[in-house]
């Protein structure tokens, strides 16, 4: 059984709603493939689990003791008393994973959207012109043809001067991730007032911003885990 580490980082998971964890639960217990549990997870099996569910934050702990050891090679485990790796590290190994550029000696929240950015370049080289217009336009960068390089300074300058670009920026990754990795839609109740940017993602866009995960190389029972669950996590963040 997983055993949380006390993480600093993943401390906030305690303040989240329950349809936000309910991402990171599904993620964690199910493939999405086909629906069937995971057979590398424990969560599904733990007592808070199944005396809570779907009140998620009753046992966020769990929860983050998942990814812990979802981040740590499952023999390690079994020598460290079920525990894992701290977040951190588990977000630093996905970063050289997908080969995103990350300066370790940052802070997590920047390291993550270091891996939001990379993801995102990752996505828009795939893109035609038309595809580029209508992302940024619904990124809301004023730009006359732009290109992918534009609109990464676009973002980056907007992420750099307002936390509200970073979260709009989450918000639209994350309808992305849930719904080319897990299938599902995020409420749309509670992101009204971002609906154009979301909303874009249900045309071509949102195909193509689907590319970034493939080329990210969610491959093996641990990546599929560790690489959108981060992603997952540095949007709960934003949030």
């Amino acid at each position: 059984m997983a055993v949380y580490r006390d993480d600093p980082d993943l401390q906030f998971l305690s303040r989240c709603e329950n349809d936000e964890l309910d991402l990171l639960v599904s993620l964690i217990t199910h493939d999405p493939r086909d629906g069937t549990l995971r057979w590398t997870e424990n969560l599904s099996g733990n007592a808070n689990y199944k005396l809570y569910y779907p009140a998620h934050r009753n046992y966020w702990r769990e929860i983050a003791a998942e990814i812990q050891t979802f981040g740590a090679s499952s023999i390690v485990s079994v020598f460290r008393g079920g525990k894992g790796v701290m977040y951190r590290e588990v977000l630093c190994d996905v970063c050289n994973h997908v080969d995103v550029k990350h300066q370790k000696e940052d802070t997590t929240e920047a390291i993550e959207l270091a891996l939001l950015m990379g993801l995102l370049a990752k996505s828009l080289d795939g893109m035609s012109q038309e595809e580029l217009q209508a992302f940024a336009d619904s990124m809301g960068a004023e730009l006359t043809r732009p290109t992918a390089p534009l609109i990464l300074m676009a973002i980056q300058t907007a992420v750099k001067a307002s936390g509200f670009a970073a979260y709009r920026l989450s918000v639209v990754m994350l309808s992305t991730l849930a719904k080319v990795v897990l299938g599902r839609s995020l409420p749309m109740v509670a992101y009204l007032t971002l609906t154009r940017s979301i909303g874009i993602l249900a045309g071509p866009v949102g195909w193509t911003l689907s590319t970034g995960w493939l080329i990210a190389g969610i491959s093996g029972p641990a990546w599929r885990v560790t690489v959108p669950a981060c992603l997952l996590i540095a949007c709960l963040r934003q949030q």
